[in-house]
C-alpha cells in the first residue's frame, strides 16, 4: 500500500459529485433519500461485496467496493445537510480508530502475531466501550 495522492484527489471529486447531485438543481430522487430510505441500498451493496469475494471476481469487487463506499459518502452527506456530521468526522473517526486499537504498530504493545494483534484490537476496544459507557451515565 502507498501514498496516493491522486486517490485523495479522486475522493474529492466523488465527493464534490455527491454535493452537486444533493444540490441546486441536482437529481430529485438522490434530495428525497433518508438514512432510512437507503438502509436496503446499502445491504444490498453489502452483499454484492460479500458476493464478488466470494466469486473471487476482483472486476466486480471494484465496482461494488464503489457502490459502498458510494453509500458511505452518501450517508455522511445527508447527515452534513442537517448539520449533523461530516465525512471529513467519518474519515477522522475511523483513522483515530486505527490508530487507538493498533497500539502494536502506533504505540509501545507488541504482537508477535495476529491473534496476539487482534487481542490488542479487543481489549482497546473493551477499553473504549467502557469508556462510552462510563460518559453515558454522566
Amino acid at each position: 500500500m502507498k501514498n496516493d495522492k491522486e486517490a485523495c484527489r479522486l475522493f474529492g471529486e466523488l465527493n464534490d459529485t455527491l454535493f452537486a447531485l444533493l444540490g441546486p438543481g441536482g437529481c430529485q430522487w438522490d434530495k428525497a433519500q433518508t438514512h432510512e430510505s437507503l438502509i436496503k441500498n446499502l445491504r444490498e451493496e453489502s452483499q454484492e461485496v460479500i458476493d464478488a469475494i466470494e466469486n473471487k471476481d476482483d472486476e466486480n469487487l471494484c465496482e461494488e467496493l464503489g457502490d459502498v463506499l458510494l453509500q458511505v459518502v452518501f450517508h455522511a452527506a445527508i447527515a452534513e445537510e442537517q448539520n449533523r456530521f461530516s465525512i471529513r468526522d467519518v474519515i477522522n473517526g475511523i483513522n483515530q480508530k486505527l490508530i487507538r486499537r493498533h497500539p502494536h504498530v502506533f504505540g509501545g504493545e507488541k504482537a508477535a502475531s495476529p491473534e496476539e494483534a487482534l487481542a490488542l484490537w479487543k481489549a482497546a476496544k473493551a477499553k473504549e466501550k467502557a469508556l462510552k459507557a462510563a460518559k453515558k451515565e454522566k
